[in-house]
């Protein structure tokens, strides 16, 4: 008797947790709203235009908020960002779980975009990059400062994630909801954060401020190392420089990203 009772607890159990995956799953559909294909092929346009520019390869990833649901992103299938077609493309909750993952891999980082949203809400892109002139920024006590006018958001500061300082010897990914809160706490209120011995993580408003930020802050850092090489003192742009400047951002950049689009074979109107 004892025995038929344990399996019939056994049996219950499982349907109770049958059940709660059953509506879990709904729910997270229902919460699903009708997809703005503009938004999606302004993010394809992202991963192509930042492929291009040498800025995303085989690794990094870019993702934009849901303009209809702001508790969700959409973010691409772990898929080189030169490859990124529409179909490829997954919405996710701020918790970093797919809607529907269509039986596709994730990238492994994608703590890092639901985090940031999360904590962030003048915040609607992010991409992770692993562009290489950055990452002396990443591991010397030289810090990053704006060098020139296309960067003068340099100047909000750039700081330094370390993910050593909270979770010890890891592999260095941001491999789960901790690991992104952490790099969410370390950027703060700042457009981007440097990754030591990693990369990058920027932010913006929009996609198109998003990538120009990306873009800009990968040359900086270029110009910045050949500055230094040369030797002497360096005149950066000032703080109140900086701030006329950023008072603008984004002017002018309509042009640049209906370019930016057309280099990558996407004819659209500007934006």
């Amino acid at each position: 008797m004892r025995q038929i009772q344990s399996n019939s607890t056994l049996l219950l159990k499982g349907l109770l947790s049958l059940s709660v995956c059953f509506l879990t799953q709904i729910s997270l559909h229902a919460q699903t709203k009708a997809v703005d294909p503009n938004i999606i092929n302004e993010l394809v346009a992202a991963n192509k235009i930042l492929a291009y520019e040498g800025i995303l390869d085989g690794w990094g990833h870019v993702s934009v908020r849901n303009p209809k649901d702001p508790t969700h992103y959409f973010l691409a299938r772990n898929l080189a960002a030169e490859l990124v077609t529409a179909k490829d493309i997954l919405e996710f909750t701020l918790d970093n779980v797919p809607i529907d993952a269509k039986g596709q891999d994730l990238y492994t980082e994608r703590f890092i975009h639901g985090e940031i949203y999360k904590t962030r809400p003048d915040v609607n892109a992010v991409v992770h990059t692993h562009a290489p002139p950055l990452i002396p920024f990443t591991v010397t006590q030289v810090p990053m400062k704006p060098l020139y006018h296309r960067a003068a958001f340099v100047a909000q500061g750039i700081p330094v994630f370390d993910i050593q300082d909270d979770f010890g010897m890891t592999d260095m990914l941001i491999r789960n909801g901790q690991h992104g809160h952490a790099l969410a706490k370390s950027l703060a209120d700042k457009p981007a954060a440097l990754m030591r011995g990693h990369g990058a993580t920027v932010v913006g408003p929009s996609l198109p401020r998003l990538v120009g930020r990306t873009v800009f802050l990968v040359k900086n850092a270029t110009l910045q190392q050949q500055a230094l090489a040369l030797g002497g003192p360096i005149k950066y742009l000032n703080a109140e420089e900086a701030k006329l400047i950023e008072a603008r951002e984004g002017y002018g950049l309509g042009r640049q990203w209906t370019a930016w689009k057309l280099k990558v074979g996407i004819t659209t109107s500007q934006p």
